[in-house]
């Protein structure tokens, strides 16, 4: 059962989204928040040919949970927001406030049982979880699906690097040098006044503020303080984190948690679909085919949100 819904964190960006319940239920269902990776992104979460959000939704409901998408404010007023805020962005008001305002939606919801509320973070939205918990969101538990534990920086600057690996060696001296220059930029962000921060623009309509603002809330600072079940997934095939950087890091951080499991997937990418080219410089072509969120992906976040 599909209902149409606005989240409204901001009464001048009000954002559409749906609500999607268990076509059958006599009790009060458990739900997710589901927040978006980085970028300007719709309600379905769309990345080439394929809905992340809308798989997880649907195949969420068929197994009795109910869940809230809606549009990300950038993807809805994304000229708006930066007429507004110019440098001041950060991911507070392009993720943070959003996601507390749908779960509240959720909590007043009367068929939703309260207490078993989750978020679903994809990318950055997992890298964001232990933060919108802490921020607002206070939530049942935190479902982590390709998250990282780096700062957004590092994660940048070894993409990049992986995709000079690919190129000719006629393209990759250029591409070094532009390297260099984003790692410069980016190591200048540390010392930093907040007010020069929000004046440098790093590269497109991106300020410096966006990554310092970010450093200022690492994920140790959460899960130390924290001891909310946490259930991390990625793709062993995922090219845009890795295994050995993020995975794995994941269970080095966590490795003294009192209720966390980790589930890494054969043959999935960035999306939780099976990966057809499994390089960078193919990602979207990879991206353009047609396909739907694993199946063994979605009953395992659904066993693990009912056992909670």
């Amino acid at each position: 059962m599909i209902e149409q819904i606005t989240v409204m964190a901001n009464a001048a960006y009000p954002l559409e989204g749906i609500l999607t319940l268990p076509d059958s239920h006599t009790e009060k269902v458990p739900a997710v928040v589901l927040v978006h990776g980085s970028g300007a992104l719709d309600k379905d979460e769309t990345i080439g040919a394929n809905k992340v959000f809308r798989d997880l939704a649907d195949g969420l409901a068929r197994l009795g949970i109910a869940s809230i998408r809606y549009d990300k404010r950038t993807f809805a007023y994304g000229k708006e927001m930066l007429q507004e805020l110019d440098g001041k962005l950060s991911v507070k008001e392009e993720v943070i406030e959003d996601a507390c305002a749908a779960i509240n939606l959720l909590k007043n919801d009367p068929r939703v049982d309260a207490t078993r509320i989750f978020i679903i973070g994809h990318s950055l939205g997992g890298m964001l979880a232990p933060r919108i918990d802490e921020e607002g969101g206070d939530v049942a538990g935190l479902i982590i699906l390709a998250g990282t534990p780096r700062t957004l920086e590092e994660v940048i600057l070894n993409q990049n690097e992986d995709a000079i690996k690919q190129l000719d060696a006629s393209q990759q001296e250029i591409a070094l040098m532009q390297v260099k220059d984003l790692q410069n930029k980016f190591d200048a962000i540390t010392g930093m006044t907040v007010e020069k921060a929000q004046q440098t623009v790093l590269f497109g309509s991106v300020y410096a503020w966006y990554f310092k603002e970010m450093n200022q809330h690492p994920l140790k600072d959460y899960v130390s303080t924290k001891k909310k079940p946490i259930f991390i997934a990625q793709g062993d095939k995922d090219v845009q984190v890795s295994v050995e950087k993020d995975f794995n890091r994941y269970r080095e951080l966590l490795k003294d948690y009192p209720d966390v499991t980790f589930k890494l997937y054969p043959g999935l990418n960035h999306l939780f679909m099976k990966a057809a080219f499994g390089t960078l410089k193919d990602i979207w072509n990879e991206y353009n085919i047609p396909q739907d969120v694993d199946g063994s992906v979605l009953e395992d976040i659904a066993e693990w949100i009912l056992s909670k």
